[in-house]
């Protein structure tokens, strides 16, 4: 595991001038016990190894390990106490709907009842979502909204671009509905639509093409029909979770 973050902190990326190697190896650790505590390694109440035991195992320094224990706390999972130590903390307690939590729920083999949970959340909010976009969107939602279905297509829903798409197409609507309070779910809905698209495409293909469903939902908004806009999204989730239970059966 040493290694393996060592070559995270070596590996050049675009951002490198504005993040810091140093950014990048916390990340990278924050990502490594995040992933091990949302997959079961860890459990709420267990405590993480002293900060100099872990930092040595890691091969990594202490500031590095302590900067990642920073983000884990941030997003609710770890509590550090002086000659405590770090505690992970009851799940409830966990900011499971932020971006990053998201990846490293998905990082290992997702809970079912925490997927099926996810598609719960979609099947309230997206619907309701369309609605109000209907009936408040404007050109310019309307071109982004036609812009993400053009690169669904083009580069299918396989391919990291094409999934960027979706997500853009879902933030758009949340984007869409001028409600702050709606806007701000529109990363951890988009993650949410990442991470069960790429989940389903595991161990086989899509059963089937979902771009139509899109297209439905962006009909109906795009013809000011909210109850027919409400009623596309509900049936396109719905449908997103029956495909997702089939991946998980099969």
């Amino acid at each position: 595991m040493g290694r393996e973050l060592a070559n995270e902190e070596e590996q050049p990326r675009p951002d490198d001038k504005v993040r810091g190697p140093g950014r990048r190896l916390h990340g990278a650790i924050a990502h490594k016990l995040g992933t091990d505590i949302l997959s079961g390694k860890y459990v709420p109440g267990d405590i993480l190894g002293g900060e100099i035991a872990v930092a040595e195992e890691l091969k990594v320094s202490r500031s590095a390990y302590r900067e990642a224990i920073q983000v884990l706390t941030a997003k609710g999972l770890v509590a550090s106490r002086p000659k405590a130590g770090t505690r992970v903390l009851p799940r409830d307690r966990w900011n499971l709907l932020d971006p990053d939590v998201l990846g490293w729920a998905f990082a290992g083999e997702p809970d079912v009842e925490f997927v099926r949970s996810l598609f719960e959340l979609r099947a309230i909010v997206e619907p309701a979502a369309a609605r109000l976009a209907a009936a408040r969107r404007d050109k310019a939602d309307l071109k982004a909204m036609k812009d993400a279905l053009a690169a669904m297509r083009r580069h299918t829903l396989t391919t990291e671009a094409g999934r960027a798409a979706d997500r853009d197409f879902h933030n758009v609507i949340l984007q869409a509905t001028q409600n702050d309070a709606l806007k701000v779910l529109s990363a951890s809905i988009g993650a949410a639509v990442n991470w069960t698209t790429q989940f389903k495409q595991r161990s086989r293909a899509l059963p089937r093409n979902p771009i139509p469903d899109h297209v439905r939902v962006y009909d109906a908004i795009a013809a000011g029909d909210s109850n027919a806009a409400a009623e596309a999204m509900n049936v396109l989730v719905d449908l997103a979770l029956e495909d997702t239970r089939s991946s998980m059966e099969s």
